[in-house]
């Protein structure tokens, strides 16, 4: 069984415009309503997320949207490497994304990892994969 997290969020078109351009996530449905971002070509590549307009109808949840989202609720992408890891941080510092921790070695995890906040206020965290040591690179 895989996940396929769905976040209910504002708006889903800013949304999506944000999750391809820090994350570089591809669209694979687009719209007002709803979302699907791929982690290359769509359907032909794992689905990484899910987008949802917060009031939408359809689905009879999030009805409130001046309830608090995602509170105890962490999202953890691994990056494919080191490079795109650091990538990803470039695009997350430069594209002006709320930077909760900057890039350090977890060695709990072994791994290196930032965390930042989108913009509905989700806690996302980028990590690298599995290193049996860190590598000070």
């Amino acid at each position: 069984m895989r996940a396929q997290p769905m976040l209910q969020v504002s708006d889903v078109e800013a949304s999506s415009r944000w999750y391809q351009r820090i994350l570089g996530l591809t669209s694979g449905h687009g719209g007002p309503d709803y979302e699907m971002l791929f982690e290359g070509t769509p359907f032909s590549t794992p689905l990484a997320l899910q987008l949802h307009r917060w009031n939408a109808d359809e689905h009879g949840f999030g009805d409130d949207p001046d309830a608090p989202r995602g509170n105890g609720v962490s999202l953890w992408f691994e990056a494919a490497d080191r490079t795109a890891f650091d990538a990803t941080w470039v695009r997350a510092r430069d594209g002006g994304a709320m930077v909760l921790v900057e890039p350090h070695w977890n060695a709990l995890a072994h791994h290196h990892e930032f965390a930042m906040r989108d913009p509905d206020g989700y806690v996302l965290v980028v990590a690298t994969p599995f290193e049996p040591s860190d590598p000070k690179i």
